[in-house]
């Protein structure tokens, strides 16, 4: 009988130049330009909160929650196995253990429960930069699980338009806790809330939408009938949603459960959207079949009162994309610095520290606008009407091309499923889509130019305070006139808005990169990352944002 062979025997080299994987670290503590950031925006006193859920979202654990609950996809369950009608959507636990961890952790709530309390020294309020840093945080585990956690947390302000619905509601996402449970809201311990707009003949333009709302019957409550094209995570317990009611289009909330504890029969998911990114959360197409709703603010004023929540959602939009370009950077640092070529590591290559400190430039500012953005929300400041859409176009679109970037920094193992880069990538294209893509945004900057003077005065107040502080900066700003943008040009007038904001911000906070950001963002240099001939200290700003394990 022939022997037979020790596996070793077939092995022909060992595995060696490889990094370890980049687990087990705290993206909060690790990330200075995260940690700067939130202390400048009044937060530091959630440092303790933040640095919890950054050891958390960065272990190996966490991180293994986000790849399994976009591996295994969600199920439609349209009826049960008696036949009986019941819309439900099924998902892998790791989806389950990420929303637990967010919302236990307060991101739908922490902004709401610190209202009032100011945001003093010690940060004790500054309820919105914490949620915005909570959700940078986790995202970097797991984009899709952001989008019900983005939604709940943004529904508040347009519940409030109808206090009566607001008294019922508001508790519910500002008691922290997430209940999966399908059953009536009055018996869970949180809840979830979702968003149905568009429609298939209007998708942006909501004022085409078709679905029609009646009186039915008793005061506040109406039947819907129509349908939605993209109603994301129809898991949740309630929707804000659009409808035509003979006062015109009007906000409505429309819940799983009806007050009598009997499911909303008329709400049924027709659909999972099969997505490109973002795959572990069940985005759908949704018909209204006579289903009950409560109006939300007078009728006619829909568009009013959803604009509210879509403020919100566009700051999770920032963030976002702020987490992706960070966890990208993160994970590019990380291979190049335990990988050798021609006798050099990765990162010591002059070409290859040129392209990591570009992109270390672009993270930290993105990372800086959506906690300074998050800071006007906290302040009530009229700066966040036009800083936010001005920050949703330029940080959402230039995540893909720095995600991009940083998978070429991996070579052909970025490219590899694998690994991680695939699924950032993929889900990077997203938030520039969603809430508004550039062109909306574009317009909807220009409308606030020429209608809310106030937001304009505050725009150009911040970025007239920090003229005399860098030489292009300041040639830059003296060339932006706000007031004479036209629709041809309006994406134009947006970016350079968001350049001299995102400089401004460097500025304002003394910021340890705002020179090199002024010099490389504000002046001609090439297109691709890392084509410049400035003097910089690659190596400072490479180890400076390098995540420490």
């Amino acid at each position: 009988m022939a022997s037979l062979r020790p596996v070793s025997s077939f092995d022909t080299h060992e595995v060696f130049n490889q990094p370890p994987p980049l687990e087990d670290v705290n993206l909060f503590t690790s990330d200075l330009g995260l940690s700067d950031a939130v202390r400048r925006a009044g937060a530091q006193g959630h440092g303790p909160r933040l640095a919890a859920m950054g050891a958390r979202a960065g272990s190996q654990e966490v991180l293994g929650w986000g790849v399994e609950a976009n591996r295994v996809l969600p199920v439609l369950e349209t009826h049960d196995r008696f036949g009986h009608r019941i819309d439900e959507v099924t998902f892998h636990p790791a989806y389950h253990q990420l929303m637990d961890l967010g919302l236990g952790s307060g991101i739908a709530s922490l902004a709401w429960q610190a209202e009032g309390q100011g945001v003093g020294a010690q940060g004790v309020g500054a309820g919105h930069v914490a949620h915005t840093a909570l959700m940078l945080l986790l995202s970097q585990a797991d984009s899709g699980t952001s989008c019900p956690m983005t939604m709940t947390y943004a529904a508040v302000p347009a519940l409030r338009a109808e206090p009566a619905v607001a008294e019922e509601w508001v508790p519910r996402i500002t008691a922290g806790a997430y209940d999966p449970a399908c059953r009536p809201a009055s018996d869970k311990a949180g809840v979830t809330i979702g968003m149905a707009m568009t429609e298939k003949q209007g998708g942006s333009d909501v004022r085409a939408n078709s679905t029609r709302a009646a009186p039915a019957g008793e005061e506040g409550w109406y039947r819907i009938d129509g349908h939605k094209w993209f109603c994301s995570a129809p898991m949740c317990d309630a929707f804000l949603t659009l409808a035509y009611a003979d006062g015109g289009l009007t906000c409505f909330l429309v819940p799983r459960w009806l007050p009598d504890g009997t499911r909303n029969a008329g709400f049924r998911v027709m659909r999972l959207k099969d997505k490109l990114g973002d795959r572990s959360n069940a985005s759908s197409e949704i018909e209204y079949h006579g289903a009950m709703a409560q109006r939300l603010g007078p009728e006619g004023r829909g568009v009013a009162t959803i604009i509210q929540m879509v403020q919100h959602t566009r700051l999770d939009c920032v963030t976002g994309s702020a987490a992706q370009m960070r966890f990208a950077l993160a994970n590019a640092l990380w291979h190049t610095a335990h990988r050798s070529a021609f006798q050099k590591r990765l990162i010591d290559q002059p070409a290859m520290a040129a392209v990591l400190a570009d992109l270390a430039l672009e993270s930290e500012a993105a990372t800086a606008t959506a906690l300074r953005l998050a800071q006007a929300f906290d302040e009530n400041d009229p700066l966040a009407r036009l800083l936010t859409p001005i920050a949703k176009y330029w940080v959402c679109k230039r995540a893909p091309g720095m995600v991009y970037e940083a998978m070429e920094a991996h070579g052909g193992i970025g490219y590899v499923e694998s690994g991680p880069m695939p699924r950032l990538f993929r889900q990077s294209p997203l938030n520039a889509i969603w809430e508004g893509s550039g062109n909306v945004i574009a317009l909807d900057v220009l409308r606030a130019v020429a209608r809310e003077p106030e937001s304009v005065e505050a725009l150009q107040a911040f970025l007239m305070g920090q003229r005399g502080r860098n030489g292009a900066y300041d040639r830059f700003v003296a060339g932006i006139d706000l007031v004479k943008a036209r629709e041809g040009t309006a994406r134009l007038l947006v970016e350079q808005a968001a350049l001299a904001a995102q400089a401004a911000i460097l500025l304002a906070w003394d910021n340890p990169l705002a020179d090199a950001f002024c010099q490389l963002r504000l002046a001609p240099r090439g297109m691709a990352y890392g084509a410049f001939d400035a003097s910089l200290d690659c190596g400072a700003i490479i180890a400076r944002a390098m995540p420490q394990v």
